[in-house]
């Protein structure tokens, strides 16, 4: 992965049920006002693209016999999401807010799915996507995880109906590769109300000094 030399770019990660979606809208909210000079792109993976809707269904909704299938889904969602929405809001000095990414990836398809952790690597420096300043790891435990899904409305997609062995081993996958870069990551107790997460979220965002 390459690292970006202009714009800032934020990534929100964490296991199903931590409260990302709920935290970004108002995580974009707080650098808008932040920094007013500065636009704010919220995206997100998959399908954070113009037409990514569908590719987004099609990947969290279909069923897939080969575990690489969804691999090369997410990898192809990436490579567009990159291109068409993120590299250029960073060219353009922006800032950008991204719920998942590559850590997912990671975390998910390695340590949830059991696929070679350097081969995803590898996948992604070929791809050459940029490197995100900092990732913002939601950490809750998984029975709080899933109390929160339950009482979810709506059918749960496929990543959300796993199990509890699966997102303990997300969780795991999250945390280990969070204690391998400690310069990037910054690792946020989602344990608490909405109003207590958030303020640990900003106070990780203030706690360097950024670009």
């Amino acid at each position: 992965m390459e690292t970006t030399k202009e714009g800032l770019f934020l990534t929100l990660e964490g296991i199903d049920g931590c409260g990302k979606s709920t935290q970004a809208g108002r995580l974009a909210s707080w650098l808008r006002e932040r920094d007013p000079r500065r636009p704010v792109l919220w995206t997100r993976e998959p399908g954070g693209w113009p037409g990514g809707a569908d590719f987004r269904e099609r990947i969290l909704r279909g069923q897939w016999e080969h575990p690489w299938s969804e691999v090369f889904l997410f990898l192809a969602d990436r490579c567009e999401h990159v291109l068409r929405e993120i590299l250029p809001a960073l060219a353009r000095g922006e800032q950008v807010l991204c719920e998942r990414y590559h850590d997912s990836t990671l975390a998910y398809q390695s340590f949830g799915r059991g696929l070679p952790l350097e081969a995803l690597r590898r996948f992604s420096r070929d791809c050459r996507f940029p490197l995100p300043h900092r990732t913002l790891l939601l950490d809750l435990p998984v029975e709080d995880a899933l109390r929160r899904l339950q009482q979810r409305e709506g059918a749960a997609d496929r990543l959300e109906g796993e199990g509890r062995p699966f997102l303990e081993r997300v969780r795991r996958g999250f945390l280990c590769l969070a204690e391998a870069e400690p310069e990037r990551y910054a690792v946020v107790d989602a344990r608490g109300d909405e109003e207590q997460v958030f303020a640990r979220l900003c106070r990780a965002v203030e706690e360097r000094t950024l670009p």
